[in-house]
C-alpha cells in the first residue's frame, strides 16, 4: 500500500520573512510538502496551477494585485483547492473578506504553526 500524496503548498506573499517562516512550518508539518513561492500576485494564478498546489498561503495586502481578488481568482480556477488569507492585522476585522472571497480563513501570520496548518486543511479541504 502506498503513502498518501503529500498536501502540495504554495506561498503567495511580498515578504521574504513569510516565505522562510512558512518553509519552516510546512516542512515541520508532517504529510505537508512546500512546492513554490511567489511574490508576484499577478501571476499567482498560473503559478499555483503548474505547482499543482493543494492549499495556498496568501498575504493580503501586496503591491499591484491584492491577495483578496487572487482568493477570487483562485477559487474560480479550482474550487477544490483551499486557500487561507495571511496577514499582520487582526484576522476578525479581516473576516468578512474572507467569506466574500471564498478564502477558507484569515489567520494571523504569527499564528500559524503546522498544528494551525494541518487544522485548516483538515476542516476545509474538498473531497
Amino acid at each position: 500500500m502506498s503513502e498518501p500524496r503529500p498536501v502540495r503548498v504554495v506561498t503567495v506573499d511580498d515578504q521574504d520573512a513569510f516565505h522562510r517562516a512558512a518553509r519552516a512550518i510546512v516542512a515541520s508539518t508532517p504529510g505537508f510538502e512546500l512546492v513554490g513561492e511567489t511574490d508576484d500576485a499577478a501571476a499567482a494564478v498560473g503559478f499555483v496551477d503548474r505547482a499543482q498546489a493543494d492549499l495556498v498561503l496568501l498575504d493580503v495586502r501586496m503591491p499591484g494585485v491584492d491577495g483578496i481578488e487572487v482568493a477570487h481568482r483562485l477559487r474560480a480556477a479550482d474550487p477544490s483547492r483551499v486557500v487561507v488569507l495571511a496577514s499582520t492585522m487582526d484576522p476578525a476585522s479581516l473576516s468578512h473578506l474572507a467569506r466574500g472571497c471564498g478564502a477558507a480563513a484569515v489567520v494571523h501570520k504569527h499564528w500559524l504553526t503546522p498544528r494551525l496548518l494541518r487544522g485548516l486543511w483538515v476542516a476545509h479541504r474538498r473531497r
